[in-house]
């Protein structure tokens, strides 16, 4: 008799209704089948009956999943699954085990991991010496000082300069001959004595400055040497970690992840790669003659306070990790057609709202490329190269993201784009765009209210800096220690069938600016509806609603209104179009 897999888990409703996938989940954009959707169900009910482990979740959610395998009998189970290496609170549901576990693997790096916890402790006693801080303040205090006497100096030769140039003009009038030399000659020597003072004045504080230097370098070096050794030990010890990594497919082959980020843009793996729940979910099924049929992602529980998660949303697998991994593990499987290849804009119209001589405006259709993209060509750019060959121009000056509809304004000659592309930079282009919130606003979003004689405007201003998020792109983090800046306000127009409607005004112009703004807890924490990436709106790029009754349905987003200066004629023009929404 042959053993079940302790992870393997049977459906605990009938599955005799559902169809088996044809072909196995493209799992960087997907929609989860039924049976996935069924087995997720199940898992979640599960989470829910362990309250510590809810309570833990809710604390910091997690991105859990669930693989649709078939056994050597026959028999059509799941596996699940969470990123991550552990769960702090205990429970009797069967994950399938991480990759390597690092507790069998003690012996492996208890030396090593010794060794950089006592340069660690090296370093901290190093960082404490209290000559830094008193260096650090002489050093500021002497530049100060320098900087002021040699302004001073520099003050008194510009005056001793202008007394020597009346002089000279005095002198020219009453001297002549051997007498005028002489004092010209003196007068010279004056102003070398000037320079010569400078540059002592400049030595001197040279001298005393590198001295203070030296001492504080001393210290510095040391503590950079340590630093230095830590780093290099910590990648290699990093790298050991990584190769026992040993990723298997379903021809039974190994590759361990030093072998297969060796070609990627970065060839040491971020941290925590290999530790997803795909990967995972794959190599147990593999290691256990499962055979994997279909798999979904999901997230449950409280967001991470950077990104934007939502509970029980299903999303595609990371990019920065997963991209690496997953095609090696799913060799050999016939995957479901990558629907990123689907040319978006295919049927629709390029709608022109005003054209001359200098520049074209355009009303963008919802899911349309501004430029041409990875996989496909077909987008703005394009189609207006295509219809203004004899443009000269770059034509690009801003984009809309291929989600979102409405004006956008493109350069016919580079006199023009030059002139767009600084108004852009200066902010003096004014944008307005119409929005629908997934749900209403909630009261307490801090807002300022203002009463006029025949309307109440309920209105606000965001700030969350962004910057992208280097393991899952396109994704944008909110950010406040590397994040750019970025600025929206808005306002809300209507009520509709509890979702908000409302304009909003992005004074930059940061990638996915609106959407995040809207989505974070910390902005309008009303994701706005359709929207695949921070919100529970059903799209192509692999995030979906564990209900996927619903048909899928475009971003509610749309650039309605763009106030730009003539590039040529300078005079102020203001392009509208309506939301088909």
């Amino acid at each position: 008799m042959t053993t079940q897999p302790i992870c393997f888990t049977p459906f605990s409703h009938s599955i005799k209704s559902y169809s088996l996938p044809k072909r196995f989940t493209f799992p960087f954009c997907y929609e989860p089948h039924p049976l996935c959707l069924l087995a997720s169900t199940e898992l979640q009910y599960q989470l829910e009956l362990h309250q510590h482990l809810k309570a833990e979740l809710n604390q910091s959610g997690k991105m859990f999943g669930i693989l649709l395998v078939e056994n050597t009998q026959g028999t059509i189970g799941y596996l699940s699954a969470f990123s991550g290496k552990k769960l702090a609170s205990e429970t009797d549901i069967h994950f399938v085990p991480p990759v390597v576990d690092l507790d069998e693997q003690a012996d492996f790096f208890h030396e090593q991991s010794q060794i950089i916890n006592k340069l660690n402790e090296e370093l901290d006693y190093l960082l404490t010496n209290p000559k830094i801080s008193e260096y650090e303040l002489t050093l500021t205090k002497l530049l100060a000082q320098q900087t002021e006497q040699v302004e001073q100096h520099r003050d008194i030769m510009a005056k001793n300069r202008k007394v020597r140039k009346a002089k000279r003009n005095e002198l020219t009038h009453e001297l002549a001959g051997d007498a005028l030399a002489l004092q010209l000659q003196q007068l010279a020597k004056e102003s070398i004595e000037d320079k010569n003072q400078l540059r002592d004045l400049k030595y001197y504080w040279h001298e005393k400055i590198i001295h203070i230097e030296q001492q504080l370098n001393v210290i510095m070096d040391e503590i950079n040497a340590v630093k230095n050794t830590r780093k290099r030990l910590s990648t290699r010890l990093q790298k050991k970690l990584f190769k026992q990594y040993r990723l298997l497919n379903s021809a039974g082959v190994e590759k361990d992840l030093m072998e297969l980020f060796q070609n990627a843009p970065h060839a040491i793996p971020p941290a925590g790669t290999g530790d997803c729940a795909a990967p995972k979910l794959l190599q147990y099924a593999f290691k256990h003659q499962l055979k994997p049929l279909a798999m979904a992602e999901f997230w449950w529980g409280c967001a991470p306070k950077s990104e934007i998660r939502q509970h029980k949303n299903f999303y595609a697998a990371c990019s920065g990790k997963c991209q690496i991994i997953l095609p090696h593990m799913l060799e050999g499987i016939t995957l479901d057609d990558n629907p990123l290849l689907v040319n978006p804009a295919e049927g629709k119209t390029l709608e022109i709202i005003y054209q001359d001589d200098d520049m074209v405006l355009v009303n963008k259709p919802s899911e349309f490329l501004s430029v041409p993209g990875k996989y496909i060509e077909d987008s703005v750019y394009s189609r207006i190269k295509k219809q203004f060959p004899q443009a000269t121009g770059s034509l690009i000056v801003h984009r809309l993201d291929m989600s979102t509809s409405g004006v956008m304004v493109l350069a016919l000659t580079k006199r023009a784009q030059k002139n767009l592309q600084q108004q852009f930079i200066n902010r003096t282009i004014k944008k307005r765009y119409v929005a629908l919130l997934e749900r209403e606003l909630e009261r307490k979003i801090e807002s300022k209210t203002e009463i006029t004689a025949d309307k109440i405007s309920i209105q606000g201003e965001i700030n969350l800096p962004l910057r992208g998020d280097l393991e899952d792109r396109p994704r944008q983090l909110v950010c406040f220690e590397h994040g750019k800046q970025a600025k929206t306000q808005w306002q809300i127009i209507s009520t509709v069938a509890g979702k908000s409607k409302l304009y909003l005004y992005p004074e930059t112009g940061r990638t996915h600016q609106l959407r995040v703004h809207c989505a974070h807890p910390k902005g309008l924490n009303a994701p706005i509806l359709g929207d695949d990436l921070y919100g529970s709106g059903t799209h192509s790029n692999g995030i979906y609603k564990l209900n996927s009754n619903e048909k899928p349905q475009r971003l509610h987003l749309h650039a309605q209104m763009l106030t730009l200066r003539h590039p040529v004629s300078k005079v102020v023009m203001t392009f509208e179009t309506a939301e088909d929404f």
